[in-house]
């Protein structure tokens, strides 16, 4: 599975050709959680709270950017690196 990002020790990555709802998973030690790309919602899993908050706001910063991964994993392209949390 692809990595998207990686910062304070978490981990962003997206599968190729997923199923929908268009989604990234993100991993922090042993937990993980399941994000919707479109809405910003967790769709599975869980994280702890300091890092699920950390997800969030760095999602919410590269939403078109995690749609425009997205896009491009469904159609097997390859999928840029987006920028970390500042």
């Amino acid at each position: 599975m692809p990595e998207l990002s990686r910062f304070y020790g978490i981990v962003i990555k997206m599968y190729y050709n997923d199923h929908n709802p268009p989604h990234f998973h993100a991993e922090y030690g042993s937990s993980q959680m399941v994000v919707d790309v479109n809405t910003l919602a967790v769709i599975g899993g869980r994280l702890p709270p300091r890092a699920m908050g950390l997800v969030m706001e760095w999602a919410s910063q590269h939403q078109g950017k995690l749609q425009d991964a997205w896009q491009n994993s469904r159609n097997m392209e390859p999928l840029d690196q987006i920028d970390p949390l500042a």
